[in-house]
């Protein structure tokens, strides 16, 4: 009897697991799609179909292109990059200049604009002392930034 109770080398247990509902079918709706869906799908079908097809037109339009284009490009490969150098330095000229302009029209009115501030004095006298005070500025700063490392220096020395 206490033999038929122990499990046997030649015997499988199966363990019964619940069963999982979920994965894709969780996501679906229980019923199904209403009228409105598959008059949507209707109407997208071909319109998605149209424009897959312009899309394969154009790559296969891209792509005879570039078939006829790239021996052109070989061939007339040594007037081509001069003649690209030449319009990339020409463009990158106009945007250097046209810089330059607003930064000088931004100069001229930032001026302008401190002359306005004077107010009855004299602007170059206004002038005078804006860079004169410009000029203590700066020198108590670079004193401070000497003090500044003078005491770095002392601290590094003493470690």
């Amino acid at each position: 009897m206490a033999d038929h109770d122990r499990p046997q080398p030649h015997q499988i247990q199966i363990h019964h697991r619940p069963h999982y509902e979920g994965g894709v079918k969780s996501l679906l709706p229980q019923e199904g799609p209403s009228t409105a869906q598959i008059l949507a799908i209707i109407t997208l079908l071909p319109v998605t179909g149209t424009l897959l097809g312009l899309a394969g037109i154009t790559l296969v339009g891209t792509l005879i292109g570039l078939a006829v284009a790239i021996p052109l490009f070989v061939i007339f490969s040594p007037v081509l990059v001069p003649a690209a150098i030449l319009v990339a330095g020409a463009v990158t000229a106009f945007l250097t200049s046209g810089a330059f302009g607003l930064t000088g029209l931004s100069s001229l009115s930032w001026v302008l604009t401190s002359f306005r501030r004077a107010k009855g004095q004299d602007p170059l006298d206004y002038a005078k002392r804006g860079v004169q005070e410009g000029t203590v500025y700066v020198g108590e700063k670079t004193k401070q930034v000497g003090e500044t490392i003078k005491s770095k220096a002392g601290e590094g020395g003493r470690t």
